[in-house]
């Protein structure tokens, strides 16, 4: 079992099930059961699914000190997340709201409220990562001065910057620079996603590993070692519901499975079965599966012959 620090957004998130995109004005629907409230936020979806994988995860945050504040806080304790490190401020806490389709396209909507004029504790942080192997820093301002912080403890580094339009994003550059294990989305990409990988290893000098989210055509893998960059295949859904949370599923399970193993190939195919069960539920932390219902689906996989190798 890893020690995982994880610092991220903890949002309270309403998901909206609509008849298709784009959404056509109408003053009135009813679109019964097709409204749910959970909690969410990249930096509680992820650690929750490594506490859900069997990892001694030590979540980092904010949260309001309001109504919403205080229910999600309540739902820490219910995830086996502890929140004793997890800071209240005199603020509203972060909301979303997300609207899907019946094919499970999302589209999101953030309210950070005042959450990124924030910077997490450092000494806090410190306090947290003893005894951590790895750390899994989101990319929101009030993490970022935890990268040299993590860097400088000798933890592997983990982040994930989602949709980038550029791979010189100043926003996102410090992470980048910063991160052994580096995720991204190929949403916006200026070129192909192995091209995106391979300008990834040869202008920052850190990452090990680059992986880069194709959705329903899988992902790539992009490893300094070897210099291979390969496409891997997605591994089918039993059912989807809402593609909400999916990559952080990918991210939190791959981090999960590498720790584990060491093996980048064996990892990638069971984050992406991990990520395929994961996205039959409506919510960012709906429906993670544990390690032996992954386990079972690729047993499931393999006996109708599906290929999840480059």
């Amino acid at each position: 079992m890893a020690g995982i620090v994880v610092c991220g957004l903890i949002n309270y998130e309403t998901t909206l099930r609509i008849g298709g995109f784009p959404l056509e004005y109408n003053p009135v629907n009813y679109p019964f059961h097709g409204i749910a409230s959970s909690v969410s936020g990249v930096g509680f979806n992820v650690a929750t699914a490594l506490a859900r994988l069997g990892n001694d995860v030590r979540f980092l945050s904010f949260l309001g000190d309001d109504p919403l504040g205080r229910h999600m806080r309540e739902r820490l304790r219910d995830h086996r997340l502890a929140d004793q490190v997890v800071e209240v401020r005199k603020m509203a806490s972060p909301q979303s709201v997300i609207l899907y389709d019946p094919a499970g396209r999302r589209q999101i909507h953030v309210d950070l409220k005042s959450v990124q004029e924030l910077a997490y504790p450092v000494d806090r942080f410190l306090a947290a990562a003893q005894g951590c192997t790895a750390a899994a820093l989101c990319n929101i301002n009030f993490s970022r001065p935890l990268l040299r912080e993590a860097r400088r403890l000798g933890l592997l580094v983990a982040t994930d910057v989602h949709a980038i339009s550029s791979l010189e994003d100043e926003y996102n550059r410090d992470y980048m620079q910063s991160a052994d294990l580096l995720f991204l989305s190929h949403e916006g990409l200026p070129c192909s996603p192995e091209e995106a990988a391979r300008l990834i290893l040869g202008t920052f000098a850190t990452p090990r590993l680059v992986v880069i989210g194709l959705g329903h055509d899988g992902a790539v893998l992009g490893r300094r070692d070897d210099g291979s960059i390969r496409r891997f295949p997605a591994a089918p859904p039993p059912r989807v519901t809402n593609t909400i949370g999916a990559g952080d599923a990918l991210f939190s399970s791959f981090l999960h499975w590498y720790l584990r193993d060491g093996d980048p190939d064996r990892a990638l195919i069971r984050a992406q079965v991990f990520a395929s069960l994961k996205i039959a539920g409506a919510g960012g932390a709906d429906a993670l599966p544990t390690e032996a219902e992954v386990e079972a689906r690729l047993e499931t996989l393999a006996g109708l012959n599906c290929r999840l190798t480059p």
